[in-house]
């Protein structure tokens, strides 16, 4: 059970209770990421989430708020995505009060001190330093750099460190400005916690104001992509390589997108799907090969992660094409589409079992402006899916001459790679 309530002001509240609970997480959302960005300013996004826990007049600085909040043993965090900022702090039931005052103040207050501007651009940078040093992580942002070359979802979400170098507090305090207001806000409480009390906190620390719009995507228009696209990012000093090779596929709002996820399961979304059975237990080729899809709410991909083996790469992408062919031209069957149908209809039952989890699927559709829907109407939609919805989807999505690959490890020629796409 959950309650959705949309203020005067156009701030939505989504109350999701959970009485036998002990904790409650407050957590507050903004519709800014870095698709918001251009290639000025791109990385302000994740630069205003760190000025945040910075400081503010009655917490001067990042020790005052962390000691706060270590001293009830919270939770605290923040993230950035693409279309998306998120801050939230989970703890004690008890201690509610103190969760969205903080937040509160952090959001609304923060000082955006240059002494503490001028720091955190070395730590931003070593973040992006860490993160490129971790080819299993660093490779999911060159297939996105690479699969939406050209519009703002291939901007990387820390930005470049010139910008970082750069970027001036002013224009850092102008985009706060522009994008961290009411209308343009979700807040989040999950667990355990007095709803009309709560409500009233949170009118009280975010009070209301005028409404304006909310912001709207500029969508990424259709690509015109006739052969495949290779981007490789040269480590000599790596015994296993990381791939994605994916294709672009239908929004997340679009009916299809759960067909999609589907055939990604049946593929590689499990330890018994086609990749992981040939690629792994048939071949020994990869300690780890999935496919999955990643979505925005004008487009998403549908893609293959794997770690393999530096001297056998080629034998590998040779076998992961001729999958993708397999359930392009020949299809699924039955038995695989009800397996996959019970497989996503536990793992799903199972995440919505954690109240966080439960506050954070709401929140996600609330942010693409899609009409909730909840648990049972998801399992609904789940099996209702046909055969023929599976493998028309299947042969629309694989297309060769739309393949984008995506490869760190020891290699210079992409033409290798090119080859066995095309052949």
């Amino acid at each position: 059970m959950y309650k959705r309530i949309v203020r005067k002001d156009g701030l939505v509240i989504l109350l999701v209770p959970k009485k036998d609970s002990r904790s409650v997480t407050f957590e507050v959302l903004y519709k800014v990421g870095s698709r918001q960005e251009n290639l000025k300013n791109n990385g302000a996004s994740h630069f205003v989430e760190h000025l945040m826990f910075k400081g503010t007049e009655r917490r001067p600085d990042t020790a005052t708020i962390s000691k706060e909040l270590d001293s009830i043993g919270a939770e605290y965090n923040a993230f950035t995505g693409k279309d998306h900022t998120g801050y939230y702090i989970k703890s004690n039931s008890s201690n509610i009060v103190l969760s969205v005052d903080m937040l509160s103040d952090m959001i609304n207050n923060s000082k955006f001190n240059k002494d503490d501007i001028d720091r955190e651009r070395g730590v931003i940078i070593e973040e992006i330093n860490m993160y490129e040093d971790n080819p299993l992580m660093y490779i999911e942002d060159v297939f996105e750099s690479l699969i939406y070359h050209g519009t703002k979802l291939g901007y990387n979400i820390a930005g470049p460190r010139k910008n970082i170098q750069d970027i001036s507090r002013s224009s850092l305090y102008s985009y706060y400005k522009k994008f961290y207001y009411n209308s343009n806000c979700i807040i989040g409480i999950a667990g355990k916690f007095n709803e009309e009390k709560v409500l009233k906190l949170v009118d009280q620390l975010f009070p209301i104001v005028k409404k304006e719009k909310k912001v709207k995507i500029n969508k990424v228009k259709s690509f015109k992509q006739t052969k495949p696209k290779v981007e490789i990012i040269k480590r000599n000093n790596v015994e296993q390589v990381q791939l994605i090779l994916g294709f672009r596929n239908v929004s997340s709002k679009d009916k299809r997108f759960l067909a999609t996820q589907v055939l990604a399961n049946i593929l590689g979304g499990t330890m018994s799907s086609r990749l992981f059975l040939e690629i792994r237990e048939k071949r020994g080729l990869c300690y780890f090969i999935k496919s999955s899809i990643h979505g925005y709410e004008d487009i998403s991909s549908f893609a293959v992660h794997a770690g393999l083996n530096k001297e056998k790469i080629y034998t590998a992408i040779e076998l992961i094409k001729e999958e993708l062919n397999k359930i392009k031209n020949k299809g699924v069957s039955k038995e695989e589409l009800e397996k996959a149908k019970n497989n996503i209809k536990g793992r799903f039952t199972l995440k919505m079992e954690n109240v966080v989890n439960h506050l954070n699927f709401l929140a996600g559709q609330e942010l693409f402006d899609e009409k909730i829907k909840d648990l049972d109407e998801r399992l609904k939609e789940v099996e209702k899916l046909t055969l023929k919805q599976i493998n028309d989807i299947a042969k629309e999505i694989i297309d060769w001459k739309k393949v984008n690959l995506a490869v760190i490890g020891p290699f210079n020629n992409k033409n290798k790679f090119i080859k066995i796409l095309t052949k």
